[in-house]
């Protein structure tokens, strides 16, 4: 995907960077294009490693206020998850993390989203099974000092609850679009408006529990099984847009690889593993609001990165659906 926020690097530039901060030179092997902020390559390390490595943006590059600090955020995350017993979260191996760049080792298995549809419906239950048992323990992980929102402390958007960092979460989204001319659709009071009446169901989320955020297959590796195999879900990649705040609003990214209702093999999964998901009318509340929150950066994240008019229409009418979704409520 094409992205004004994407920072090119010759070969020569990538060697040289990574000589510069690694000790370790490198050959390029491939630009990985399906990233849609940072630019990503695949390359071999001098001592024999292959890795991939990610780029951040240039220092002056227009991003959105919650971005600012992401790629710190990403590398706070593999350490986090590293320290976990047992494995139980799969993920790449944080290689090296400075300001400019990430290096992480190369995951086995596939994509999902470039597997999904050849998968039988038996395999592609017993990964959501298992995808929802890594989700629950991947939200054991809690925040150092007990605040909720995005890490970063250039995003300045975190608080002591859940309200408060969500409601400055949305917020925040709501001056960049006014920054940007984001055409939402709905004056921006509505919004807020929305997010207040979901005050009492906010409220009732207390433990600040990592949250991945960005769980479209795309960003989840899988092996399905061949030759033998049982199928496995091999890895979770791009943690850097993760918050600090209520494990349910995971269901949001996770529900464009299938359903995620009660009913759900995710959602057994995920309770097998020992994680809580009761669907009470408070929860239904605020996975609304969750959703409002991603159909509302869809549609700003437009106008930083370039992307055009046939991509925002669709934006747009997810933050419709989005809106209807918690109007409805009322």
């Amino acid at each position: 995907m094409q992205s004004l926020t994407k920072r090119h690097l010759s070969p020569g530039d990538l060697d040289a960077l990574l000589l510069g901060s690694l000790g370790i030179g490198c050959r390029l092997e491939a630009e990985l294009t399906d990233g849609w902020f940072n630019t990503a390559y695949r390359v071999l390390l001098d001592d024999g490693r292959p890795a991939v490595v990610k780029v951040a943006p240039l220092p002056d590059a227009e991003v959105l206020r919650y971005e600012r600090g992401i790629l710190a955020t990403e590398a706070m995350v593999y350490r986090r998850i590293a320290r976990l017993p047992g494995g139980g979260v799969p993920t790449p191996e944080l290689l090296h993390a400075g300001e400019e760049f990430l290096a992480v080792s190369v995951l086995d298995g596939t994509p999902w989203d470039k597997a999904g549809d050849r998968l039988p419906a038996p395999i592609q239950r017993a990964l959501r099974r298992e995808l929802g048992a890594v989700a629950a323990r991947l939200h054991t992980l809690a925040s150092e000092d007990g605040r909720f929102g995005y890490p970063a402390a250039e995003s300045a958007l975190s608080a002591p609850d859940w309200r408060t960092a969500f409601t400055a979460m949305v917020d925040a989204l709501l001056d960049d679009a006014e920054r940007w001319g984001a055409p939402l659709g709905v004056p921006p009071a509505d919004i807020r408006t929305l997010v207040a009446e979901g005050a009492d169901a906010l409220d009732e989320v207390t433990e600040p529990r990592l949250v991945h955020s960005d769980l479209w297959p795309g960003n989840i590796f899988i092996d399905a099984g061949a030759g033998g195999r049982r199928p496995r879900v091999t890895g979770l990649i791009d943690h850097e847009r993760a918050f600090w705040g209520d494990p349910a609003a995971e269901l949001v990214s996770l529900a464009y690889g299938g359903p995620t209702g009660p009913d759900s093999d995710l959602v057994a999964g995920y309770t097998e593993a020992g994680g809580t998901l009761d669907f009470t009318p408070a929860l239904r509340h605020r996975l609304a609001l969750y959703h409002l929150y991603l159909g509302l950066l869809l549609v700003v994240e437009c106008g930083p990165r370039g992307f055009g008019s046939d991509h925002l229409a669709s934006c747009r009418r997810t933050l419709d659906d989005n809106l209807a979704g918690v109007r409805a409520l009322g």
